[in-house]
């Protein structure tokens, strides 16, 4: 089962508040899962299309709590490649008109298929309640959201532009971020910042997938901040590892041109104890010195090293190899 079906199945055994919520909450069913059709003598037909089971469960709950419907539910295949069950709920006549007023899908008495209204009707939200509901129903008609453990991202599909964009309006009023685009010839509602999808499950109410949501949500990030911090001890201790050898082979130099016992005894020491302990870093190197040298320290007297070791080498190429200036051999 996807993550959005959980959300959805949650969601749909949540408690049906007032008259109100019911009526906002159906409202967005209509518009998003709602298809109308004309058949003859001007007669218009709605069914409402799902293909979540429990959603399917709810519509009809929703018609039966405001109506006392008693509408009929088609099952059948999809065409699509997996052959998933569709759910069909046909409005009934005597309800139909009702339906359409009382979700402000028509303004007046009459059923004009012109003047449908597929706009989030904000003037039935006026309650806090209402509102959520509203996003919950359109949630549970056309949104998804992706599995948590692979990526951070909620949508909502809608034909309507104005109804994408109404409800981006509608759920930026909690401070989520929600924005539209054009896509597939679909408008979606998206969010994609992880905090914000887990504040519209609360908002929602699907408090169970909230703290699905969370653990998957903690689980990953503590993962990334261990890699992270993997990454960057690798790379410091690549870098080590490179600066060693580099020293370590321009000390070797020193060693061959019978040099490095000219040095002073700070250069003479630490280049010997670099040669001994070849993966110390540079503060483990200064702690072995006597008396202990701080890391800048340390590394002055490094460069300093590998500066007379390329002063001899600059002299082989030269045919100049006992010639070490006296800049090179004093610290």
């Amino acid at each position: 089962m996807t993550f959005s079906s959980i959300v959805k199945n949650e969601l749909s055994r949540t408690e049906i508040g007032n008259n109100c919520c019911a009526k906002a909450e159906l409202a967005a069913l209509v518009r998003t899962t709602g298809y109308i059709s004309i058949k003859g003598f001007n007669k218009i037909e709605i069914e409402l299309s799902t293909e979540n089971a429990a959603v399917s469960r709810r519509i009809f709950k929703l018609l039966k709590i405001l109506y006392n419907a008693s509408t009929e539910v088609i099952v059948q295949k999809s065409n699509i490649l997996k052959k998933r069950n569709i759910y069909i709920i046909k409005i009934e006549d005597d309800v139909l008109k009702k339906l359409l007023q009382d979700t402000m899908i028509i303004k007046g008495e009459e059923i004009n298929l012109l003047d449908f209204d597929f706009s989030v009707p904000f003037e039935m939200l006026t309650n806090d309640c209402c509102k959520r509901s509203y996003i919950k129903g359109s949630f549970m008609g056309c949104g998804s959201i992706s599995d948590p453990e692979k990526s951070y991202h909620a949508e909502f599909v809608n034909n309507k532009e104005e109804h994408s964009q109404g409800l981006c309006e509608l759920i930026n009023i909690y401070g989520i971020n929600a924005k539209s685009i054009f896509r597939k010839n679909y408008f979606v509602s998206y969010i994609k910042e992880s905090e914000q999808i887990s504040d519209l499950l609360a908002l929602m109410g699907a408090s169970n997938s909230v703290l699905k949501f969370e653990n998957v949500r903690v689980v990953k990030e503590t993962r990334n901040r261990i890699n992270r911090v993997i990454n960057c001890e690798t790379a410091n201790l690549d870098k080590i590892v490179d600066t060693s050898m580099r020293q370590i082979k321009q000390i070797k130099v020193l060693k061959k041109y019978k040099a490095i016992d000219k040095l002073p005894d700070n250069l003479r020491e630490l280049a010997y104890l670099r040669l001994k302990h070849n993966n110390a870093s540079l503060k483990e190197l200064g702690e072995m010195l006597d008396p202990p040298l701080g890391k800048s320290g340390v590394n002055h007297r490094l460069k300093k090293i590998e500066a007379i070791a390329e002063e001899i080498l600059d002299h082989e190429k030269r045919g100049k190899k006992d010639e070490i200036t006296k800049n090179n051999i004093k610290e």
